[in-house]
């Protein structure tokens, strides 16, 4: 009689139960805190960037708390890159208040400056005491739109006033440069002073001139006695006096003379009668 033999069933892997109550790790939270920290970080010292530093450092900060919890809870497994993410998102967000700061007063300064250089350098026209002043002798107008006499004054906004004297015939020195001999010379004086709260720089006054109907060019004069010019500082309530020599046309019946204080100053001219 034969036996019946079972076939042979092939053997299955052992696979061992998973324990009751475990989960995968939830690292998530802590990567993308790290990872958004970092950048926002970088973007905070790029000045233009605070905006960006501080959304970023932001949700940094939030994920990175929120990272927390789940390591504390168990459910997560890098509770180190959660803290070091977290950190990093409170820096981004101080660099972003700082590098906001700077912005705004980098732009209020270049503001300032602006309205500085529009509003500083207009003058108004005063005229010499006696009444031989400006056309009209009326006082405030606006001194580019005037005509400045020998004694007048024009006064900055800022508080800068300069005054130049008539002129008066003036014999050149044997060795004097920019002297045609022939040409006539005159000198006049040009006075700066400081009514502002400010110190001036006076080794940046230009003083030019031109003779006769056609304007042509009046040679400034260097000798012994005259040449030197403005240098130094003018401090707030002080004055300077300068004298300037020129050579004219002989048959020169006028002399315009124009003094610039400044790159951030308009130039004033002042009309003299030879």
């Amino acid at each position: 009689m034969s036996q019946y033999t079972q076939p042979h069933q092939p053997q299955q892997p052992y696979v061992p139960a998973q324990p009751p109550g475990t989960r995968p790790a939830r690292n998530g939270l802590g990567i993308s805190a790290l990872v958004l920290g970092i950048i926002g970080t970088v973007s905070g010292l790029v000045p233009l960037l605070f905006w960006l530093a501080g959304i970023l450092g932001l949700i940094a900060l939030i994920l990175g708390l929120a990272g927390r919890g789940r390591a504390k809870r168990g459910e997560a497994t890098n509770k180190g890159v959660t803290t070091f993410g977290a950190v990093l998102g409170l820096v981004a967000l101080i660099l972003s208040v700082v590098g906001a700061v700077l912005t705004f007063k980098a732009v209020d300064d270049a503001v300032s400056d602006f309205d500085k250089a529009l509003t500083d350098s207009s003058a108004s026209a005063k005229p010499a005491a006696g009444g031989g002043g400006a056309a009209g002798g009326t006082e405030g107008t606006e001194g580019k739109d005037d005509v400045l006499r020998g004694g007048d004054s024009a006064a900055y906004d800022d508080g800068l006033e300069i005054t130049v004297g008539a002129p008066s015939s003036y014999t050149a020195g044997e060795f004097a440069i920019g002297h045609t001999k022939g040409n006539s010379a005159y000198t006049v004086s040009v006075v700066i002073e400081n009514k502002g709260k400010e110190k001036f720089d006076g080794a940046l006054v230009t003083v030019d001139a031109r003779a006769g109907e056609d304007g042509v060019n009046a040679e400034q004069i260097f000798d012994d006695k005259t040449g030197e010019g403005f240098t130094g500082t003018v401090l707030p309530g002080k004055k300077v006096t300068a004298t300037y020599a020129f050579d004219t046309p002989a048959d020169a019946k006028n002399l315009t003379v124009e003094v610039a204080p400044g790159f951030e100053w308009d130039a004033s001219q002042w009309e003299l009668k030879l």
